[in-house]
């Protein structure tokens, strides 16, 4: 296995799903753009209140790639 380097990105994706929706949607926009993507991380969890419920999500994420050689 050779050695790898890694650049992050950190980006934050919504949904009025769910916090899990917002992180899939943030890791499936980045894809479109971004190649070797290998790991995530999520640094910061929000969300909109609205008449005493959660009515939107946004989440931070760190996402890893590898730089092409």
């Amino acid at each position: 296995m050779s050695d790898h380097v890694y650049k992050m990105l950190e980006l934050t994706g919504s949904s009025s799903q769910s916090s899990d929706d917002a992180v899939r949607n943030a890791i499936a926009r980045a894809a479109k753009t971004v190649r070797h993507m290998d790991w995530f991380e999520v640094v910061e969890t929000r969300g909109h209140i609205v008449d005493g419920g959660v009515a939107h999500w946004q989440v931070t994420v760190k996402i890893g790639f590898r730089l092409e050689d």
